[in-house]
């Protein structure tokens, strides 16, 4: 329990309305919503984000730098990546309605919907999840350390990572030009090397579809 909460107080919150607590919103049909102690605060060391993706967005990569998190798929499909670092591979667990896929504390993990109309719950063992972001990574660790470390040009690393937009959170980007065939090609085989059959409801990313800007 919350040991500094009065249980008793009328402030002693017990339920909420995760559907007004939005972290980030890409168009309407892929966004985020939060539930931490910051919205409910009578919640102990519990905290979910309730996650709305159509086909072929991406959760971009991530980790969770004070909790682990279980990926609880509730309606739609998707694929649960994360990066073993004990055996340097990256793994891939593909979830449908009822399945949930476990991402260690502090593990590098991203997800990509697989259909559309996919829901996914997110649950921390952590009062409110804490993010750091691949792409916050990318564009504020300064390009002139990056490309002494790495011993590349800097100017070409600077180029490279221009397009990307610090805490994206959902990708792509809508001004993105590529197609999504690498995406679904890579998916499409996975399941088919794994043995892993594809929902009947999949359907592939409509590369004349428009995609209207965010709001963070």
């Amino acid at each position: 329990m919350v040991s500094n909460l009065d249980y008793s107080s009328p402030s002693a919150q017990f339920t909420f309305d995760v559907n007004t607590s939005p972290v980030m919103k890409k168009d309407n049909q892929n966004y985020i919503n939060v539930l931490g102690i910051n919205q409910l605060n009578t919640l102990d060391n519990v905290s979910l984000l309730d996650i709305f993706l159509s086909a072929n967005n991406v959760i971009e990569p991530h980790y969770h730098q004070n909790a682990a998190e279980l990926v609880y798929c509730i309606s739609g499909a998707a694929v649960v990546s994360i990066l073993n670092p004990f055996t340097k591979q990256i793994q891939n667990f593909p979830i449908t309605p009822g399945q949930v896929a476990n991402v260690p504390h502090g593990w590098w993990h991203y997800e990509v919907a697989t259909v559309d109309h996919t829901h996914l719950l997110a649950i921390f063992n952590a009062p409110t999840p804490e993010v750091i972001l691949g792409s916050d990574i990318l564009k504020l660790t300064p390009s002139n350390i990056m490309a002494h470390t790495y011993c590349i040009d800097e100017n070409q690393w600077k180029q490279a990572i221009k397009p990307v937009k610090p805490s994206t959170f959902i990708g792509p980007p809508t001004s993105c030009e590529r197609t999504s065939e690498s995406i679904n090609g890579h998916y499409l085989n996975y399941y088919h090397n794994t043995g892993y059959t594809a929902p009947a409801y999949y359907q592939p990313y409509n590369q004349n579809s428009s995609w209207p800007q965010y709001y963070y």
